[in-house]
């Protein structure tokens, strides 16, 4: 949707918006003109204006402190920075520009879930999907070592590249600290939240640790066809309320194999190397592995001779562990898989027995401030 919007910098710097791009809880992401792949964010009604321009104004500045730099450094850059802050002309909504994840990245979802890789990735396999998440764990990890908690990582915060490499964006939700000051994570959205976090009061600030839960979430999904690792129905015949319910009753097949009943279409969970099935395992039910200690195993998994390729069908690929190819296996129980270049079927709605994700998002999440 085309825009009539100016924004300006403080020190007079002006730019024009041309289209409406998405929206969340807080804000909305704008378009901007010129030869700079970039975009804006603006915020019409944070809760604390003050304490939110405040913030802002301390992630510019810290771009150019070295951890930043540090994590800037790739070519395209890890994370959508904020670069400058701006308002409206009118000053009825502040916010900032930065980097255009577009550009070099698209959204995660279209490599998680089966029919939009099929579309917008299709040469994408399943190692496509190991390099993706082994990049994911190194980005939070150095994210962790520099001080950052992300807080609200979910898959509408991350992009991804043809060869899997990871990008994050809403960067003004991170907890980090500047000097003397803390600036408290902010948000969380359900079923990509650690279950210390779930119910707690608004405001309650995460940690690595919080993070680290999350990222064995999405590990899990990323190597299981968007699978939840708490997705299904409760064996005990309770109904079905949410993936946070599943996470807090510990409901999880890797944990308990008959806590949830899953559709056959469900990849089985020997898709996965044992080391990396045993990090999951601790992940959710015991000490949770670090995002170095992720990154570490999800590297040698993607190492040399620890990959096959089905005879089939190249585009089926799977680790050595598994004796034959489980994306024929699925195939030949009539699931419809994004495993198989070929697949066609819309992911299943969102719910216990879906691949699809609960769909709230950016839409949905849980503002902390």
């Amino acid at each position: 949707m085309t825009v009539s919007l100016t924004v300006v910098s403080s020190a007079g710097h002006a730019w024009r918006l041309t289209e409406r791009i998405g929206s969340g809880s807080e804000g909305v992401v704008y378009g901007v003109e010129g030869d700079r792949p970039l975009v804006a964010k603006l915020v019409p009604d944070p809760p604390d204006p003050v304490a939110y321009r405040r913030r802002l104004a301390r992630l510019v500045r810290q771009r150019r402190e070295p951890r930043t730099v540090r994590l800037l450094a790739a070519t395209p850059p890890r994370a959508a920075w904020p670069m400058v802050l701006v308002r409206t002309r009118n000053a009825d909504a502040d916010g900032y520009l930065m980097t255009d994840m577009r550009h070099a990245y698209r959204p995660l979802a279209q490599l998680l879930f089966p029919t939009p890789r099929r579309y917008f990735l299709p040469d994408a396999t399943w190692e496509t999907a190991l390099a993706a998440a082994c990049s994911l764990a190194r980005l939070l990890a150095d994210l962790h070592a520099e001080g950052y908690v992300v807080g609200d990582l979910k898959p509408d915060n991350l992009w991804v590249d043809d060869r899997g490499g990871v990008g994050v964006a809403d960067v003004d939700s991170w907890q980090f600290r500047d000097g003397a000051d803390v600036f408290p994570g902010r948000m969380s959205t359900p079923g990509y939240t650690a279950p210390e976090r779930i119910g707690v009061p608004a405001g309650t600030p995460p940690d690595s640790a919080s993070d680290n839960f999350v990222l064995a979430v999405l590990v899990h999904q990323l190597l299981t066809e968007g699978l939840h690792p708490f997705a299904g129905h409760p064996a005990d015949g309770a109904g079905y309320r949410s993936y946070d319910d599943n996470v807090l009753r510990g409901r999880c097949r890797l944990l308990d194999r008959l806590s949830v009943v899953l559709p056959p279409s469900a990849p089985p969970a020997d898709l996965l190397p044992r080391r990396i099935r045993e990090l999951l395992s601790a992940a959710f039910g015991g000490v949770r592995p670090t995002a170095a200690v992720w990154a570490e195993a999800l590297a040698a998994e993607a190492a040399p001779g620890r990959l096959r390729t089905c005879r089939v069908d190249a585009g089926h690929v799977h680790t050595i562990e598994r004796p034959w190819c489980p994306w024929c296996d699925l195939a030949g129980r009539g699931a419809d898989r994004s495993g198989d270049r070929a697949g066609r079927g819309d992911p299943p709605a969102d719910g216990p027995a879906g691949t699809g994700r609960e769909r709230n998002g950016a839409h949905g999440r849980r503002d902390g401030t």
